[in-house]
């Protein structure tokens, strides 16, 4: 992998998630590595879709036709898998850690299409009626992003993919309710307009400060139901190598305690950008390494809780007969 791509990786996961950025520290050297060009593509392919620079707007952007440059991204990405040479520094650093040797995929393709099909249902406006079409947009932009995360970290066992989607549908459920009326603001509404018809609020009054009592309660039922999801992905850290175990077990804390500040917060979530300090995230990355210790005393897996949701294409795959593998 070259110092560009690396540096450029870096700088965009700096600015892009903070949060994410101090957890991926814990990371051994080359795994770290992988999971920053991963990061740098997510990051790319969402600015692209949206006209924006490390998820923010930009202060002046050129028009742009969304449905176009998705239709870019997917060629650019069937590209990469197909070995060609990508001159895009995030297509270059997805290319290094998607392909493992001689074209022979290390990320399974239709996990990156996957999530291309997320940024998808922003470009055609889909409205998401119930929780579970939340959360079917939830595994398209997080879920299946931890699946290519554990992925390039060696899992192959199905049974731990699954805990890797259920962590990233925990942290996108999280950010919706951190970001309701920002997204609101924007045009954008991911909470079940279910919730949001129970509550009194309509649709496009979502951020006006005299539903925010009302938009408390539904960010907080957001965030409790993100909690089983969080639950879930706690008993598939075992399955990680150490320093990966430490890392994710982390990011879930970090990313948890956003959603506690949300809940807390009440109706003034939403005054300032929620997150954590520099010495709360400490103490949630030194919680996350005894975490990850105290996970290898576990012996017996934990079933998957039944009811949550199932992410797609589970069910047809094999089970190998270890758990992980060394990353290549």
């Amino acid at each position: 992998m070259s110092q560009d791509l690396l540096d450029h990786a870096e700088n965009t996961i700096a600015v892009g998630s903070k949060s994410f950025a101090a957890a991926a520290r814990l990371f051994d050297p080359d795994t770290r590595r992988k999971v920053l060009m991963l990061y740098a593509w997510c990051r790319h392919c969402d600015d692209v879709v949206d006209g924006q620079e490390l998820g923010f707007h930009a202060a002046q952007r050129e028009q742009h036709d969304a449905a176009d440059k998705l239709a870019a991204l997917r060629e650019q990405t069937r590209r990469a898998y197909a070995g060609e040479r990508m001159r895009d520094p995030a297509f270059a650093a997805f290319q290094e850690v998607a392909l493992r040797h001689a074209g022979v995929p290390r990320i399974a393709p239709r996990f990156a299409f996957d999530h291309l099909d997320g940024f998808a249902m922003d470009v055609e406006g889909a409205r998401y009626e119930t929780i579970a079409d939340t959360l079917r947009y939830c595994y398209h932009v997080a879920g299946v992003v931890g699946l290519m995360m554990a992925a390039i970290m060696g899992v192959s066992d199905p049974r731990v993919l699954d805990r890797a989607c259920d962590l990233g549908l925990a942290f996108q459920l999280t950010n919706i309710a951190r970001d309701i009326v920002e997204d609101a603001q924007v045009g954008r509404c991911y909470v079940p307009v279910q919730w949001l018809r129970e509550a009194g609020i309509p649709l496009d009054e979502i951020a006006l400060p005299k539903h925010r009592i009302k938009l408390a309660a539904v960010a907080a039922r957001l965030v409790d139901a993100a909690e089983p999801y969080y639950d879930s992905a706690l008993a598939g850290i075992a399955d990680l190598p150490l320093r990966s175990a430490w890392a994710i077990a982390a990011a879930r804390k970090v990313y948890r305690q956003i959603g506690v500040v949300v809940k807390q917060r009440g109706a003034q979530a939403w005054d300032e950008r929620a997150g954590t300090s520099k010495a709360a995230k400490l103490r949630l990355l030194m919680e996350g390494g005894v975490q990850a210790l105290s996970s290898r005393l576990v012996k017996a897996r934990r079933p998957r809780p039944p009811g949550l949701w199932q992410r797609p294409g589970a069910a047809g795959e094999a089970v190998p007969g270890a758990a992980h593998a060394t990353p290549a």
